[in-house]
């Protein structure tokens, strides 16, 4: 984090720094261009009136353009029509080049930019303007330098306050690594980093979550599997073992209910993770839903609805909820329901007479392991993951499922799918 924050800090103070360095130059040149030309054109006139004539004596001459040096700061050359030099003030400077007819900038090597006048004579007045370039030299390096410190002290608050939040962000992150599931960043602002703050709380709780779930799963898992193992250890234990037919029975029956229980947690497992290979396809739910009330002789009513989905997970929802309504409905008739929704998705309905669910425990049945009060573990069968499936297995497909109790008594279980499963 901080290498990221010096190069931010210094890609930003030299992006700055480039771009009032380039200006800057612009703005020198485009300035001491007109500048220049106004003075240089000033002295072509006035050079035109104080000079003598072309036949005048050299020395002459000399002293006119002597005069006229005093009152310029520059440097200056005389030429005749003829490229003969005639006068100089200051440093030599080199004549125009031969053909030249017309004033102007002359880019010489060795003396730097030199201003050709043409006289109306025919001579010609090179002049080399004198600025004090040492003395703007200085005074361009300072400007400079106080601009660069400007920029970076202006710099430095804004760069520091997005790599503050990087940090920030970076320790809640080694802090979610190190088994800290609660770890969470303040979101500030509505930049990229805010975003990726917002992407890490909700990665972070959607880990917390899972991992949540996963604990209890385990948990409730280990204590379900410990009845059907204890009856299995003690029926081999038992001096003399009995009925071997009954003996056998029994741990066949326990032997499947930790099959189905081992079935169940591997699903729920499943189900929780992200869903990389999705296996859709177009399912038959009324003809699905008849021949599972069939299997359970269960009463059914619907009209025809195809839903996009997982044909095995979704024959998994409707014997679960067929199962627990056998199972729970006190013995009374098993009723199925299926409708069209207007979103193109399907309304399933399972129906009982029985005595129906408590209203503070109808969210609660589907939570994993879970039983209602007075009901002991291995009573009615089951080992309490099979509405918890349900849900998932709903919300997989887009919908939900819900505990409805029945006008006119019992209760019924009501799954929405979608269509369309996001």
């Amino acid at each position: 984090m901080r290498r990221l924050y010096l190069h931010v800090y210094l890609t930003v103070v030299g992006s700055l720094l480039l771009f009032s360095l380039l200006a800057g130059s612009a703005w020198l040149l485009v300035a001491d261009t007109v500048q220049d030309r106004r003075v240089l054109d000033g002295v072509g006139a006035v050079a035109a009136e104080l000079l003598p004539p072309p036949a005048a004596s050299a020395a002459d001459q000399q002293a006119a353009l002597e005069r006229l040096g005093a009152r310029f700061p520059a440097e200056l050359t005389l030429y005749g029509a003829d490229g003969v030099r005639l006068a100089v003030v200051g440093a030599a400077l080199p004549p125009p080049a031969p053909g030249r007819s017309a004033p102007g900038w002359v880019r010489n090597r060795g003396t730097g930019p030199t201003w050709a006048v043409a006289l109306p004579d025919g001579r010609w007045l090179m002049v080399h303007y004198l600025r004090g370039t040492q003395g703007r030299a200085f005074g361009a390096l300072l400007m400079l330098a106080l601009l660069a410190l400007a920029v970076a002290v202006a710099a430095y608050p804004v760069v520091r306050r997005i790599t503050r939040r990087l940090e920030r962000l970076q320790r809640r992150v080694d802090a979610l690594g190190a088994g800290d599931l609660g770890a969470r960043v303040k979101v500030e602002g509505r930049d990229e980093v805010a975003a990726l703050a917002r992407s890490f709380n909700r990665a972070a709780e959607r880990i917390e979550r899972l991992v949540g779930a996963h604990k209890g799963l385990l948990a409730n898992a280990s204590h379900e599997l410990r009845s059907p193992l204890a009856r299995i250890r003690m029926a081999l234990e038992l001096p003399g073992g009995g009925d071997p037919a009954a003996l056998r029975a029994r741990v066949a029956g326990d032997i499947a209910e930790l099959d189905t229980l081992i079935d169940e947690i591997l699903l729920a497992s499943r189900l929780d993770a992200p869903d990389r290979q999705r296996h859709d396809e177009a399912v038959d739910l009324l003809g699905l839903l008849a021949e599972e009330c069939a299997r359970v002789d269960a009463g059914l009513e619907g009209e025809p609805v195809t839903v996009t989905g997982d044909g095995r997970l979704l024959r998994r929802l409707v014997r679960n909820l067929l199962e627990n309504a056998r199972r729970h409905g006190g013995g009374t008739p098993v009723e199925a329901f299926l409708a069209r929704v207007e979103a193109g998705g399907a309304d399933l309905r399972i129906c009982d007479r029985g005595p129906g669910v408590p209203e503070t425990e109808r969210e609660r049945i589907f939570e994993p392991f879970y039983r209602p009060a007075g009901r002991r573990e291995g009573q009615g069968g089951g080992a309490g993951l099979g509405l918890a499936l349900v849900r998932q297995i709903a919300r997989r497909h887009g919908g939900d499922v819900t505990c409805l109790p029945r006008q006119g008594g019992g209760t019924c279980f009501r799954a929405t799918l979608a269509a369309e499963p996001e």
